[in-house]
């Protein structure tokens, strides 16, 4: 992988971090500036796009990963297939896909309006196999894996699945009153969410090859097997015993289709770690940080105490990783996205720290 010439070496690390062997390490991906995330800017000045030219999008990925080719920390250099990242799963049964940018990252992000009005128009969805959307999605995953190959990696991508899907058919607050009003809509919907996904995710591993018998991964950098990347996001605003009922067995089913998969928890989810980190297959834990709830990194031991060798992920400041570094504080078992810019030399140098540490008990 020219874009990582210390490929082997990383990744020897990160299977012993997802295989929950490396509770005593640490783990961590650095920010350098980015020309090419400055040009996207300039670029998408408008809060809504069309669908953009792959080849385009693949040129970003590669002017975006080669800037971070010296870099000697624990990432892997991987492009993500954004633009499917959500409204692909609608589109799929005839939902009118759109786009937005974001120049944060340079992703083109993907959503389609509620597609039924009625539970009463279910059955006329359109099938899945040979619509544009399809045509489109697996015309990107050959130029991205063209693009990428000899340098860099292509991601796995999220699953709309589950309430996940109902969502994205009737809305979010139809889909809450739905397990009442109309359970067995919602199950049937839950079922055709499974195909479409299966679908989709049996495409993605069919095209793009595994890395050294394992999935690169936007999320969790590189995962040994054909993992997935889930989501639980409708029951971050319910109780647990809704993700017990209505959640649980659709995640299992999937993770059980591959060889397991990877989750993230919002601000308003973290009720649900324990029920998750019970979920036979799931290899790691991303813990976002929102708006109202204190920055998991503040409050990692506690997580720590809830998933005692359940793999990490997570954000945290440069200087508050800096001084953990500094006062060995820092949780082991983690990855570590550290936050701030710094040179290349500067971010080489703490990863030779971040590769000597370890946590003291």
């Amino acid at each position: 992988m020219r874009y990582k010439p210390e490929l082997d070496a990383v990744l020897e690390g990160l299977c012993a971090l997802y295989s929950r062997r490396a509770l005593d390490r640490i783990f961590a991906s650095f920010e350098v500036p980015s020309p090419a995330l400055q040009r996207f800017a300039a670029q998408y000045s408008e809060p809504f796009c069309e669908y953009p030219d792959p080849h385009q999008r693949i040129r970003f990925w590669d002017d975006l990963l080669s800037a971070r080719a010296a870099l000697e920390d624990d990432s892997v250099p991987v492009a993500y297939l954004s633009e499917f990242d959500q409204g692909l799963y609608g589109g799929l049964v005839g939902g009118d896909v759109r786009f937005m940018p974001h120049p944060e990252n340079g992703w083109i992000s993907s959503m389609v309006p509620p597609l039924l009005a009625a539970w009463s128009e279910f059955p006329e969805l359109r099938g899945y196999d040979h619509t544009l959307w399809f045509d489109r999605y697996r015309r990107q995953l050959e130029i991205f894996v063209e693009g990428a190959r000899g340098k860099f990696g292509v991601s796995h991508f999220i699953l709309i699945d589950g309430l996940n899907f109902v969502f994205e058919l009737v809305g979010a607050t139809r889909t809450y009153t739905s397990l009442f009003e109309a359970p067995e809509s919602v199950r049937a919907a839950i079922d055709l969410a499974f195909e479409v996904n299966r679908k989709v995710q049996h495409t993605f591993f069919e095209a793009v090859p595994l890395t050294a018998g394992g999935t690169c991964s936007n999320m969790t950098q590189w995962v040994p097997g054909r993992v997935i990347s889930e989501s639980v996001d409708p029951f971050h605003m319910t109780s647990v015993d809704y993700f017990e009922q209505w959640g649980r067995a659709p995640v299992q089913r999937i993770f059980d289709e591959f060889d397991g998969g990877v989750l993230h928890l919002h601000g308003n989810g973290r009720h649900l770690l324990e029920a998750v980190a019970s979920l036979r297959g799931l290899k790691a834990l991303f813990l976002g940080d929102d708006r109202g709830y204190p920055p998991a990194f503040e409050i990692l031991p506690e997580f720590r105490k809830r998933a005692p060798d359940l793999p990490f992920v997570l954000q945290v400041p440069l200087d508050a990783f800096l001084e953990g570094i500094r006062r060995n504080t820092l949780t082991g078992g983690v990855f570590y996205k550290v936050q701030g810019e710094m040179s290349v030399d500067d971010a080489n140098r703490l990863a030779a720290k971040v590769r000597a540490y370890r946590t003291l008990s």
